[in-house]
């Protein structure tokens, strides 16, 4: 992948945004916490596309696995990504990807271009639910439907807030995001 000065500059802010927006968390009883990660997630996907915006996420992830407590409740290390809910951290990927996706896929506007992120949000917290719960299910032995009640359910309510959340401010950071990419 080459990245011009600007697109490493937006990535680099979009994984200080994650950085900054990740630690924010309030735990739950089944150990997985509510955080703004995945707000974040979806945000440089949404902003920076499929492959600027997964490589923030990747820099985000390697700064946690080397100390900086970036990861829910300012925790940090690699045993951390490599721990219970580390499929959910490496699931972060495929969904900045899938959203950064529709993202570059999207040339309409109002109701349709809302549709499609929506999707590509849904379609890729999916995924991400996929590989952190059957991760979870290998880690701590539990079956699927406890796992869906500890790791899933409880967490889409406030996802799909985040998917609004970040239908609305996209088209707002959009412009400037464009700026900074080709100034």
């Amino acid at each position: 992948m080459n990245l011009n000065v600007k697109e490493t500059a937006a990535t680099a802010v979009m994984a200080a945004v994650i950085c900054v927006l990740s630690p924010v968390s309030l735990p739950l009883s089944g150990g997985v916490p509510v955080s703004l990660a995945t707000f974040a997630v979806m945000l440089a996907g949404e902003l920076l596309g499929s492959k600027c915006g997964t490589l923030a996420v990747l820099i985000y992830i390697i700064l946690g696995m080397t100390g900086l407590p970036v990861f829910a409740g300012y925790s940090s290390g690699a045993g951390i990504v490599f721990g219970m809910t580390g499929g959910y951290i490496l699931g972060y990927l495929p969904l900045a990807y899938i959203c950064g996706m529709t993202a570059e896929a999207d040339h309409s506007s109002g109701w349709k271009s809302m549709a499609l992120r929506t999707g590509g949000m849904l379609a890729g917290t999916a995924v991400l639910y996929l590989i952190g719960t059957v991760w979870f299910m290998k880690y701590t032995g539990m079956d699927l439907m406890a796992s869906l009640a500890a790791c899933v359910i409880p967490f889409l309510p406030g996802d799909f807030l985040k998917m609004a959340i970040v239908c609305v401010l996209t088209p707002r950071l959009m412009p400037a995001v464009r700026r900074l990419r080709t100034a």
